[in-house]
């Protein structure tokens, strides 16, 4: 085990003393000292002050990687204290100092098993997120009303009773301040990685774009797409289209760089149709540079059988699904959306477009940037797809993580956020069960 790794450095003098019990019990894989410590979720989500160490990190940290004096009574222990602190609340994403989440940890130390566990908690976590998403906080505004009647009754109990409150009021809000600081200064902090804004889908179309050096970035950096996503497209243009048979009814969602259009293009399809909303991206489309100006439109075999439809693609395949198209080959890479619009794409409109014998492809980018996380989306977004009546294979397409990470001699110069950060990539090919 490497010093950083150590006991010694993983809690801090600073630490609470109740915290540090705890992350000490952790660390030893007490489980009957944790089961004694634990009372409230809370407990189990502690975290040093300085070095962000919470029990689920020191009961896998303190494995280390594998060695000879290793006993299977070890890891069932290990084991036991981990599942204890998951049923109990502990946060399978929080990260430390070093922005490692538990799961980071035990993958970095080799520990599949304590990995899993891990990975399993996400994954019911976030089904759990989804089940819970259409609910609406109760309704608080009896309690507002109640609250502001008694603020009535004491502006009228007297002249001097405002200055009386106004004063102890002062006085309570700075013991308030104080006491604030201080639990500041007991919490961690998590280290500042990216704290813009984030990048939804209208500010996205709200945004500028440019076209340089084979990528596609809005104007606050965010790369939209890139040339590395090439060979992902060539293989995902092979899945849906296994023969590459000529004839096929293609719909794509999400243009881009046009990577993957252009190779569908090279199959000479029946039907070609490419949904894209943001109007620039568009203006380049109508551009002869693009390659699908109105001079393609016009080449296809029949009237509106190749046509880029202009607008988000929840009205346009609405529309799509009214007048009753169906497709041989969907592929969706949008930008700036989050799992759920996936979600509802693969639940609502996947059923009406996509033919019996069709394939259906996204671009697999969920969780992208640690790989815990690409982990649980992908049991995830397989369990969903089960849900709408979809199977998946997975097929692993291996990335150059060396040439991407040259930054400052590829692609990302330029480029404020990585969206990418693994040496692997999963290709969903999601025909219907049965």
């Amino acid at each position: 085990m490497s010093d950083n790794d150590s006991i010694s450095v993983r809690i801090s003098e600073d630490c609470p003393p109740e915290i540090q019990r705890m992350l000490t019990a952790a660390w030893a894989h007490d489980f009957e000292t944790v089961k004694k410590l634990i009372d409230t979720p809370e407990v189990a989500r502690g975290q040093d002050p300085k070095t962000g160490e919470s029990p689920l990190h020191a009961a896998i940290r303190s494995c280390g990687p594998p060695s000879e004096d290793d006993t299977p009574e070890d890891l069932e222990k290990a084991k036991a204290t981990v599942s204890e602190l998951l049923m109990w609340g502990a946060i399978w994403n929080d990260v430390d100092n070093n922005n490692e989440t538990p799961g980071c940890v035990a993958a970095r130390l080799n520990r599949p098993e304590l990995y899993e566990l891990c990975v399993n908690a996400g994954v019911r976590a976030e089904m759990l997120f989804g089940l819970m998403d259409g609910y609406e906080a109760l309704d608080s505004d009896d309690e507002d009303e109640e609250m502001a009647e008694g603020e009535e009754v004491q502006a009228e109990d007297g002249e001097e009773a405002p200055e009386l409150v106004a004063a102890e009021e002062g006085e309570d809000a700075q013991k308030e301040e104080t006491a604030a600081e201080e639990e500041k200064a007991a919490v961690f902090q998590p280290p500042a990685v990216n704290l813009d804004e984030q990048v939804t889908s209208d500010k996205y179309l709200r945004s500028t774009v440019a076209y340089s050096d084979g990528k596609l970035v809005d104007d606050a950096g965010n790369g939209v797409m890139m040339a590395w996503e090439t060979d992902i497209m060539r293989r995902s243009v092979d899945a849906l289209l296994p023969n590459k048979e000529s004839g096929k009814r293609i719909l794509n969602i999400g243009f881009g760089m046009g990577i993957i259009d252009g190779m569908f293009a090279d199959t000479k399809p029946a039907v070609h149709h490419i949904i894209e909303a943001h109007p620039e991206v568009l203006e380049y489309i109508r551009t002869p540079e693009s390659k699908f100006d109105t001079t393609w439109e016009e080449s296809g075999p029949a009237p509106g059988a190749y046509r880029v439809w202009e607008g988000k693609w929840q009205q346009i395949g609405l529309q799509l699904l009214e007048e009753g198209h169906v497709y041989d080959a969907i592929y969706f890479d949008t930008f700036g959306e989050d799992y759920g619009q996936l979600r509802m794409f693969f639940t609502e409109y996947i059923p009406g477009l996509l033919d019996s014998n069709g394939i259906f492809g996204f671009f697999n980018g969920l969780g992208a940037d640690r790989q815990i996380c690409y982990d649980v989306y992908t049991k995830v977004a397989e369990m969903h797809l089960a849900d709408a009546g979809l199977d998946v294979e997975w097929k692993e397409i291996p990335v150059d993580m060396k040439e991407l990470a040259e930054a400052d001699k590829d692609g990302w110069e330029g480029v404020k956020r990585r969206y990418w950060t693994l040496d692997t990539y999963r290709l969903p090919v999601c025909t219907f069960l049965g």
